[in-house]
């Protein structure tokens, strides 16, 4: 395999798609064209939004336009497939341009590796009772081959738990990692590529099967606090019972053993509920948990309400977020995956989808998360960009986070 990833701030998109494409040409000029070309382009430069990337509704012309985007790109690079989608900031050459025109492309060749790009609607998604068959014939990809996904959906059209979820029934061994387009201010703003195509809704989506192996990194940015307990009674999303308690007298009480500055950050919303991978879990490590959302209180039954669908003998801890949590989080799973990753394992390339929340905005410094990756790991070719919502595993599920950096490792097998 060989990698290469690069960007543009050029003041113009078509300057930054010649000068990104020659790098990338010039970067294959000895082993022949990339195999796939992952494109993420900030709504920021003028001919986007002057055709209303920024507005809500269908936008006929920017549809036109990102075909135009597509089709330069596979013209300027020689590669034989491309997706990609519109970011709110972008990733490329480990460097992270946020809230400004720019364009990132990171580009493989990958030798035997078969590389299928697709794009399903919302209404393209089976159903939930059919088999995986309807899941393979939707994608076109065949089950055996046992394939490595990167996915690119659009927020506003497509249902991307249940995709997730139908994604990891028909294909349980693979490994899932990608990011919501993000930039828009409503439905339809997005744009999403698939070689030559651009759409405005559903998700794009690439399958890499042969030899190839795509490992996940995912840093949901909090740290835990207080102890592990055991939910004894829920309904839906609203938590009722932890330890056999009223689940507002646990939060009370740890609430109340805060220090004043925890108290602050969770006053600004920064607390939130870690849900344990796997009932299996005795001592789940910080890791294990799955971080969603404490929307608040129903004042009627006194309830947690949880952004996430709980169940009863659920393992639970309270995880704080900010900075310094961020960071610690951060460096903790890239040192987990220096551990568990084969020692001959040598990486060849990364893609990063990080929050938008996250970046300069948390940090006060750019190309954090970047670096931390580079530094601990290797400074392999990383691209990728600022999403609306973050797609990798905790436990043996996928999912979609939020103010999360979820990294995806390319390395032989």
């Amino acid at each position: 395999m060989n990698w290469f990833s690069t960007l543009s701030t050029a003041d113009r998109l078509a300057d930054a798609v010649k000068e990104t494409g020659d790098r990338v040409r010039a970067a294959f000029a000895e082993v022949g064209f990339p195999d796939l070309v992952l494109a993420f382009v900030s709504p920021h430069y003028a001919g986007l939004q002057s055709a209303g990337l920024n507005s809500a509704g269908a936008h006929a012309a920017g549809r036109d336009i990102g075909k135009e985007i597509a089709a330069d790109i596979l013209a300027w690079t020689g590669a034989r497939a491309l997706i990609g989608c519109t970011g709110g900031g972008v990733i490329g050459g480990g460097v992270e341009i946020e809230g400004r025109p720019a364009l990132s492309l990171t580009a493989a060749r990958l030798g035997g590796v078969q590389v299928q790009t697709f794009h399903l609607s919302d209404a393209d998604l089976p159903g939930g009772d059919d088999a995986p068959s309807a899941w393979h014939a939707a994608l076109g990809v065949p089950g055996e081959l046992a394939p490595q996904f990167i996915l690119l959906p659009d927020p506003y059209s497509m249902r991307v738990d249940a995709l997730l979820a139908g994604l990891d029934y028909a294909y349980p061994q693979s490994t899932k990692i990608g990011g919501l387009a993000s930039g828009a201010r409503g439905a339809g703003g997005h744009l999403l590529f698939r070689d030559d195509q651009c759409y405005s809704e559903g998700v794009v989506g690439v399958a890499l099967s042969g030899r190839v192996a795509l490992d996940a990194i995912v840093a949901q940015g909090c740290r835990p606090r207080g102890v592990d307990h055991r939910i004894t009674k829920c309904r839906g999303n609203a938590l009722l019972e932890l330890d056999g308690k009223p689940a507002v007298e646990v939060f009370e009480e740890f609430y109340r053993e805060l220090s004043e500055s925890e108290q602050l950050l969770a006053q600004r919303h920064q607390l939130f509920l870690g849900l344990a991978s796997s009932a299996f879990l005795e001592k789940p490590d910080q890791g294990d948990f799955l971080i969603r959302n404490l929307i608040g209180v129903d004042a009627k039954s006194g309830a947690l309400l949880i952004g996430a669908e709980l169940r009863n003998g659920m393992t639970v801890r309270f995880h704080l977020r900010d900075a310094a949590s961020s960071r610690e989080d951060l460096a903790e799973a890239l040192r987990a995956y220096r551990e568990r990753r084969p020692s001959d394992a040598a990486l060849q390339g990364a893609l990063l989808f990080s929050c938008l929340g996250r970046g300069q905005g948390l940090y006060g410094v750019p190309d954090h998360d970047s670096r931390a990756f580079a530094d601990s790991l290797a400074p392999v070719p990383l691209g990728g960009f600022f999403c609306n919502g973050e797609i990798g595993p905790v436990g043996d599920r996928t999912h979609v986070h939020g103010f999360t950096s979820s990294f995806g490792v390319f390395r032989a097998p």
